[in-house]
């Protein structure tokens, strides 16, 4: 587990991910060097049973059709040879291929941890060994002279040695070891015979052997790189769903956490607000000199502050009790028909008097004719204050807003407020969609807030199935558009027709 120095806990943060990931990947290929130096391949010890593994597994497979070639090889070869010796001779082979089967069926049978590798692997040797110098005794039945004889074994033997590369690949001692009494016979069965057709078939084979030497080395590497990747996929899989569980425990972590942090906000709900009441009564008396005038003025605006402070708070904590409730998906919807163009008048009216104060002018652009949307009147409104809040807030003095409401391509309603403020940054953008985020020019140029005004938008317009967009350059000003779907908008209904009064009712 990687250290956390002092200088990182004084700063209240964990290592750096940098730091893990290569103190990671050193610790594994320090240990891959340790597997390899005990290695008797150079491999690693999964690399080196694998290939084990392989060889058992090929000649495990082939031990159904060797046989088969051995009694068509011995068939043919009592053309030339007597039937005994040929017996003899398929006695030989027929247990070399049943001893090398055995030992590969014993050799999968055990488990990873009981196999001991280096003694497994000179057993395969001298038994691949054991297998070529059977089959290479197929020469001592045949003397050179008899005629077609030499192509005959020569093409036996050639054959068996392709076997033996393509079964045996994985172990290239092994391959070795199969070849080399095979290409000893050879060329003493050719030894000291000076015919061209001799000649040729010996420069041949020998051009042959050295070619399935050539191709065992190309086998045996394809193996290691086949092995090393799956190694490497199987190491990736592994750090996946490490790093899978680890998301999915910090992120029951977090549930957890907010989950507590929505029932303390809830519990508290109302021992916050009972206390501030009472401060923002009593305040409020003494401010407006109730009970008598106050011996000193300034004991009045000690109270006005007073009443305004407890009101920003009061303000701030229904605020974090509201988007705890959205979080939470505790925020019930009692929706209603309404008109959005209407709200959007209250609002502005109601926020005109703080518009005013900073020197600020509202235009309102309304289509005319819009139908009411059925959704929450309280949510709604309190969109539209925030939004309109903002606006005022970010504009400097004798800037301009702009109220629009109208419909959307799809056939929703949209409210977008524009500014002429300062702007935000693209890169900050995602930060103050943030709880308690500001961006760094509000900061510098705005009076303070809480960070929580645009978060609870975006949280009530999606309860309601809208969108939210935010569009902002430095220097620019900032738009901001709410939309609701069309399934909200509520179609005008045609009047119902009267019934016409009958004849007998009219007499």
């Amino acid at each position: 587990m990687a250290e956390i120095t002092a200088e990182q806990v004084q700063r209240g943060r964990g290592p750096d991910p940098a730091v893990l990931a290569r103190r990671k990947l050193v610790t594994r290929e320090v240990k891959s060097v340790r597997e390899r130096l005990t290695s008797s391949t150079g491999l690693e010890r999964a690399f080196d049973y694998e290939l084990l593994r392989l060889f058992a597994q090929y000649r495990l497979n082939g031990s159904i059709g060797t046989p088969v070639l051995a009694f068509g090889v011995a068939a043919a070869a009592c053309v030339w040879v007597p039937a005994f010796k040929v017996a003899i001779w398929t006695f030989f082979v027929i247990t070399s291929i049943g001893l090398m089967a055995l030992l590969c069926r014993r050799f999968t049978l055990q488990t990873t941890g009981q196999v001991r590798l280096r003694v497994w692997r000179r057993v395969f040797v001298a038994a691949e060994g054991l297998h070529g110098l059977s089959w290479a005794m197929l020469l001592l039945l045949f003397s050179p002279e008899a005629p077609g004889a030499s192509v005959f074994v020569t093409t036996t033997l050639l054959i068996i040695s392709a076997v033996t590369v393509m079964l045996s690949a994985s172990i290239l001692s092994a391959v070795y070891a199969g070849l080399m009494p095979i290409t000893i016979g050879i060329g003493l069965f050719f030894w000291g015979r000076s015919e061209i057709d001799s000649v040729t078939t010996a420069l041949m084979a020998a051009a042959s052997q050295l070619f399935f030497i050539f191709l065992a080395n190309r086998l045996y590497a394809s193996s290691v790189a086949t092995i090393e990747f799956r190694a490497e996929k199987d190491a990736l899989i592994a750090e996946l769903e490490t790093a899978t569980a680890n998301s999915d425990e910090a992120r029951r972590k977090a549930e957890e956490a907010n989950l507590a942090k929505s029932r303390f906000l809830a519990t508290m709900s109302h021992e916050l607000r009972t206390p501030l009441n009472a401060i923002l009564g009593f305040s409020e008396v003494m401010k407006n000199e109730v009970f008598g005038a106050h011996a000193n003025s300034a004991y009045r605006e000690y109270s006005g502050d007073i009443h305004d402070s407890g009101q920003h708070l009061l303000n701030l904590i229904n605020e974090i009790l509201d988007l705890s409730r959205i979080e939470a998906g505790k925020y019930e919807l009692n929706e209603e028909a309404l008109s959005l163009a209407a709200i959007v008048d209250d609002c502005s009216h109601m926020l005109n008097l703080r518009a005013k104060a900073k020197g600020q002018s509202i235009r309102e652009a309304v289509e005319p004719d819009l139908p009411k949307v059925w959704a929450d009147e309280r949510a709604i409104r309190q969109v539209v204050l925030n939004i309109l809040s903002n606006a005022i807030k970010f504009t400097p003095q004798g800037g301009e807003i702009t109220i629009k409401v109208g419909w959307t391509a799809n056939g929703g309603q949209y409210v977008s407020v524009t500014d002429t403020g300062p702007g935000i940054p693209e890169d900050e953008i995602p930060v103050v969609l943030q709880t308690f985020g500001r961006g760094s020019l509000a900061i510098k140029t705005a009076e303070q807030g809480s960070g929580l005004g645009l978060p609870i938008v975006k949280g009530l317009i999606d309860l309601h199935g809208g969108g939210f967009l935010l569009k902002s350059r430095p220097r620019a000003g900032t738009e901001v558009t709410v939309t609701l779907p069309a399934e909200r908008v509520m179609d005008t209904l045609a009047a119902v027709p009267q019934p016409k009064p009958s004849r007998r009712s009219a007499a």
